[in-house]
This record gives structure tokens, C-alpha cells and sequence, in this order.
């Protein structure tokens, strides 16, 4: 690997899976203004929408996951046309 070129401030961060709740502990550089206390000691949080634990791909199971309405918003618009005969 080249020297000076990867980040020195790696430190144990929690990502939590938004839709089941599942937490888990990895090294990482990336920026959090939240933390969260688990097994007496405080690491910064990390929120993820969809991790391996929740996607359908990983996990077999078709789930929907519509955070910002966009479902609802598509078939307001296009959902209940009908051609005319």
C-alpha cells in the first residue's frame, strides 16, 4: 500500500439499520454528530435506512421501504388511469 495516503482517525463507530433496529460496531472515518451508549461505553451513531440485515436481497424477504411517501405520491398521479375506450 502507499504510504500517506489513508486516513490515521479510524475509531469504533455503531451503523443502525433504521427499519429493524439492528446495531453493529465497525471502524470507520466517517462524521457523526449523534452517539449512542451500548455495552457502557459511547460511540457515534450513524443511521442507515437499509443495511445486509433488512435488504430483500440478503434476506429473502420482500419488504417495501418507502421513507418519503414516493409510493403513494406515483399512484396519486398515475396509479388510477384508466384508457378510454
Amino acid at each position: 500500500m502507499k504510504k500517506g495516503i489513508h486516513p490515521d482517525n479510524y475509531r469504533d463507530v455503531v451503523f443502525k439499520d433504521m427499519s429493524n433496529e439492528e446495531t453493529f460496531i465497525v471502524r470507520s472515518t466517517v462524521a457523526s454528530k449523534e452517539t449512542i451508549e451500548l455495552d457502557g461505553k459511547t460511540y457515534p451513531l450513524v443511521k442507515l435506512e437499509i443495511t445486509s440485515s433488512s435488504h430483500p436481497f440478503f434476506t429473502g424477504k420482500q419488504k417495501l421501504v418507502d421513507t418519503a411517501g414516493r409510493v403513494d405520491k406515483f399512484l396519486s398521479r398515475y396509479g388510477n388511469r384508466k384508457k378510454k375506450a
